[in-house]
């Protein structure tokens, strides 16, 4: 069943109207009829509904509220991934994937080795777009809500809100020792909401330095094993194993 957003103010009397780009898209790409039958997600409760699309107007669909529907879209673990900014449109990959896999949060973050440098206009350009795959990403996967995408920020900016988080993991490929599987263990409690960070480093990988200053407050450095991930797959790995181990990923805990 095609899923959609709305706020609050698009229902009344049972009456839902969906409007923006979601209007072309039900009319033109998925070419649904009158009757056909939507969910709707309202982004300010996260409450589902199953409707029945009533009419068509030039600038809205008219849907008729059918029943409120559970949703179990939605996991304990609150994911923020810090993603040092790669080039090209591997960014855009990043948070199409993660979103589909859980994710609640990206970050873009410059580091000492990201050759990609955001001025302010080009930052809001970004995050905008950003923002958007993330919302078409939401709406695919049936997520009950649309991840954020944040501003940009530094490593300085990191270790200053570690502490927000019940634990903040540094995939760095100089550590052999200290595993993925040890960390999550240590946290793991399937009755409780846990928020997570995760630190990826752009394609030339963190500096020795910045690994320092994250560890020192209090990030946990962790290895992926002995194979160097491109730094696109890494968020997509850990986003995975981490939701499988202590969210909702092949089952509903």
């Amino acid at each position: 069943m095609p899923k959609f957003f709305i706020k609050s103010n698009q229902i009344e009397n049972n009456i839902i109207k969906i409007i923006g780009n979601d209007v072309n898209h039900i009319k033109n790409v998925l070419r649904l009829q009158k009757d056909d039958v939507i969910q709707v997600c309202n982004l300010e409760t996260s409450i589902n509904y199953e409707c029945k699309i009533n009419k068509f107007e030039k600038d809205y669909i008219e849907c008729i509220l059918n029943k409120e529907i559970d949703s179990l879209s939605e996991s304990n673990i609150h994911i923020n991934i810090f993603q040092g900014l790669p080039k090209g449109d591997k960014m855009e990959l990043i948070i199409q994937k993660s979103v589909e896999l859980g994710a609640c949060e990206i970050t873009p973050v410059e580091m000492k080795r990201c050759i990609v440098k955001l001025d302010n206009k080009n930052e809001s350009k970004k995050i905008n777009r950003w923002q958007t795959i993330a919302e078409v990403a939401a709406k695919q996967s049936g997520r009950d809500i649309v991840p954020k995408i944040n501003n940009v920020m530094d490593i300085k900016n990191i270790c200053n809100i570690i502490d927000n988080y019940d634990i903040v993991l540094l995939a760095y490929e100089n550590e052999k020792q200290n595993e993925l599987k040890t960390e999550l263990m240590s946290i793991k409690n399937n009755n409780k909401e846990l928020k997570i960070g995760v630190i990826i480093g752009p394609e030339g990988g963190i500096e020795l330095n910045e690994v320092e200053m994250l560890k020192k407050s209090g990030a946990k450095v962790i290895t992926l094993g002995n194979r160097i991930l491109r730094t696109e797959t890494v968020a997509l790995v850990l986003t995975s194993i981490i939701m499988y181990e202590l969210g909702n990923l092949g089952g509903n805990n």
